[in-house]
């Protein structure tokens, strides 16, 4: 088994995920069997009682467990089934170290974070790494293990540890590190820095880790002074200082990184029985990338819902309708609405913003209402359906969106009074108004693309 560690420094979100899930898909590409392991160092047990505000969508697996949206990522680009279990949070293996303890596991030792938590994060890695997650249930020959957060988090120190350990144990042949940072480009001299890169590496060594891939996130392509710079003072060679600068989509980083020679490096680095042929499945994800890039015809779809602030909080949909938009050669503007700047009492309070919302809404090609929690927004949600019902456009309604579609009809065309108080979609484990977002799987692309065939004639 080998494994490659993606850790990240200066700022989070720098788009360790993207990286993680585009290193699997060029080692896929070449016939590995990949998979895709997520460390996130907060206490909670999963991510199923999260804000959407405090780390975007909950991600459902086939298992039902509620994760990280990274491992959404995995599973698109990889084309995976991934457990409950690639995803290891600090609360699931305090609860699994505690569990022991009380069963008398460790004999009356004292039960300590160095070896107990650090035994315990490399135990669990291990295990899942040999989980099958391809549809020939065959064991992987490559982890991706994403460590969240940023180095030098107190969240993140026993997994820092717990894999400088791991180094020795699985030997270096087996085992490397990609660290991914930010190359600020200050718009007064644009200029770009490496300082911030070069005190993260320097903080990452001093943990006991050393990078062999340093991907550079940068909004233009790193300029070969400023790759020799981070070559020099980070102790490694120009070829593994590797750019990942802002691209048009997020399914051109494999190519970036493809054309950069990460697989050759990797290949000599681990060892890895790599073959020369060509690869397929690079040649069709580069004809899918170009053709994003030539679109013409365009449509937008208006998304209404209750946590458009942030738009990974719907990070499934999107990438959904972007799929299917993509499949039938369409461009794809997404205009979020918050729902209840939709609703009369906005008209009263905030006039300026009613008018915005409606004026958005009424100019989309088509109409769709995610799921969500709570009385909050409904009545905006509501008012979006019975206008697209009546004015005929193009309606998807997912979860509590399709809930709200059945109580305008119920209400509107029935005439049945008291609808209002028809069953809203409520949390099993009794979340508040804004605490948490179950996101389904939205396994419906077969749906979107007939859904989008409006807009072809």
């Amino acid at each position: 088994m080998k494994y490659i560690l993606v850790t990240g420094g200066v700022i989070s979100g720098i788009g360790k995920g993207i990286i993680a899930s585009s290193v699997g898909t060029i080692l896929k590409s070449c016939g590995l069997h990949v998979t895709a392991i997520k460390i996130d160092p907060y206490i909670n047990i999963d991510a199923g009682t999260f804000s959407p505000y405090e780390h975007g969508e909950v991600f459902v697996l086939d298992d039902g467990g509620e994760v990280d949206l990274d491992l959404g990522n995995y599973e698109r680009f990889l084309d995976i089934r991934l457990t409950r279990d690639n995803n290891l949070t600090t609360g699931k293996i305090y609860q699994s170290v505690i569990n022991k303890e009380r069963r008398g596991d460790y004999l009356g030792k004292t039960v300590q974070v160095v070896p107990h938590i650090t035994d315990a994060i490399q135990e669990w890695v291990v295990k899942q790494a040999k989980v099958p997650v391809d549809d020939d249930d065959v064991e992987p020959q490559v982890c991706v293990i994403e460590l969240g957060g940023t180095v030098g988090d107190i969240e993140s120190m026993p997994f820092i540890e717990a894999f400088r350990q791991f180094q020795f144990k699985v030997k270096r042949e087996n085992f490397c590190n990609i660290h991914v940072s930010l190359i600020p480009q200050p718009s007064a001299t644009g200029e770009q820095k490496t300082k911030p890169t070069q005190n993260s590496v320097r903080e990452l060594r001093g943990l006991g880790l050393s990078p062999d891939l340093i991907m550079c996130r940068c909004s233009t392509a790193l300029e070969n002074s400023v790759k020799e710079k981070i070559s020099m003072f980070c102790h490694v060679e120009p070829e593994q200082v590797i750019c990942v600068h802002d691209v048009s989509s997020i399914y051109k980083v494999p190519l970036l990184l493809e054309k950069q020679g990460v697989v050759g490096y990797l290949s000599r680095r681990l060892d890895m029985p790599i073959g020369t042929r060509p690869r397929r499945m690079l040649t069709k994800w580069k004809e899918m990338s170009d053709r994003s890039d030539r679109l013409l015809e365009h449509c937008s779809i208006a998304l209404v819902g209750k946590y458009t602030k942030f738009s990974d909080s719907y990070a499934s949909v999107i990438k959904a309708l972007e799929h299917s938009a993509l499949a039938i050669s369409h461009k794809l503007e997404v205009m979020y609405i918050d729902s209840a700047s939709l609703e009369p009492s906005t008209l009263q309070d905030e006039p300026v913003k009613y008018h915005e919302a409606w004026q958005k809404l009424c100019s989309a090609d088509g109409i769709l209402v995610p799921g969500g929690f709570g009385v909050r927004g409904t009545e905006g949600k509501i008012h979006a359906i019975n206008w697209a019902r009546k004015q005929k456009k193009p309606f998807l309604g997912v979860c509590l969106g399709m809930q709200l579609a059945v109580c305008e009809f119920a209400r509107n065309i029935l005439g049945w009074t008291g609808t209002e108080g028809l069953p809203l979609c409520r949390s099993r484990r009794g979340r508040g108004e804004d605490g948490g977002h179950r996101a389904r799987r939205y396994r419906f692309k077969k749906s979107l693309t007939c859904y989008f065939q409006v807009f072809k004639g």
